[in-house]
């Protein structure tokens, strides 16, 4: 401690009334400048770069466990804890989502599918079953409203959709994206809560023009549909929930989505893989003709020309 205080004050104070006035002999501060560096503290000097270079690369967006995985994945090898005290001396702090706002209104005359996945958030391939959820933002003064679906096998976001109204045509917008970038197959399942925006005629019949196994959580218990539920937290915290425009805010979640989560992210629950890697296998892995890799989008290029690239609000 008096070794790096004196270094911050010698070039305001003589060293020797600096020594003299913490207490310590001149000669002891000049013998430790002679010292070698010690290997540990050369060590977490570089790996304080490393981990500054992989904050700013996915801005600021990854916590101790995934920047960790990072720096795995570029031959950097170390242990969580270490990385975790590097963070804290760095200054760097988790982010945290803040207010709520209810978007689930299960007061309508709409039919409610039974619950078919019964909190088990599974898929072998891709494909296999989708789940979807609305959430809220805001842009200057304005409400906004973000309904996305994501495939559990891969965690891809795979159809998106912003509105300033929270109706049927802001899923059934998210959901036709999906349709149009994947081409799933028949007997897909599709999880969701039971807001009139799920339930509505509409967005019935495309389901079930599409072939889908529809799946609704029960009243109020948001641990039915606890993937879309924490895809949304991630959003929030990771991107952020207030924007200037609305067209900001379009901008902001194409260059988020299709630019960051679904191509460049690391996922803890498919083994800190991206979305990208994790179809890209499957697509590989599959061995059957105009098969499951017939239908996979493998390119972030795919993904944007679904859709515009102007805010559609």
């Amino acid at each position: 401690m008096s070794q790096a205080l004196i270094e911050r004050l010698r070039g305001e104070h003589p060293v020797g009334r600096v020594c003299q006035v913490l207490g310590v002999p001149r000669s002891s501060y000049y013998a430790r400048c002679r010292r070698p560096e010690p290997a540990r503290v050369r060590e977490d000097r570089h790996l304080k770069q490393e981990i500054l270079a992989v904050h700013a690369a996915n801005n600021g967006r990854y916590g101790t466990p995934r920047i960790e995985r990072q720096l795995r994945r570029q031959g950097v090898t170390t242990r969580r804890r270490r990385v975790a005290r590097l963070r804290c001396v760095l200054g760097f702090r988790a982010k945290s989502t803040r207010r709520y706002r209810k978007t689930t209104d299960s007061k309508h005359s709409y039919p409610v599918a039974p619950n078919l996945l019964c909190r088990r958030f599974e898929a072998s391939r891709p494909d296999q079953v989708w789940v979807g959820d609305i959430t809220f933002l805001t842009a200057g003064q304005r409400w906004l409203y973000l309904a996305v679906l994501m495939d559990v096998f891969s965690r891809r976001i795979v159809g998106w959709a912003v509105s300033e109204r929270i109706d049927e045509a802001l899923t059934l917008k998210a959901l036709d994206r999906a349709l149009q970038l994947r081409q799933p197959p028949r007997g897909l399942i599709h999880h969701s809560d039971r807001g009139g925006q799920y339930c509505g005629n509409a967005y019935r019949d495309t389901l079930e023009a599409a072939g889908f196994a529809v799946s609704m959580s029960r009243k109020a218990d948001c641990w039915d549909n606890a993937m879309a539920e924490s895809l949304i937290k991630t959003i929030k915290t990771e991107l952020g929930r207030s924007f200037a425009t609305p067209r900001l805010a379009y901008q902001e979640l194409f260059e988020y989505i299709e630019g960051f989560y679904n191509t460049r992210r690391l996922h803890s629950g498919i083994d800190y893989q991206t979305p990208f890697e994790v179809e890209r296998r499957a697509a590989l892995s599959a061995s059957v003709p105009g098969g499951t890799s017939g239908r996979l989008s493998l390119t972030a290029t795919a993904a944007r020309d679904s859709v515009s690239l102007h805010p559609q609000i």
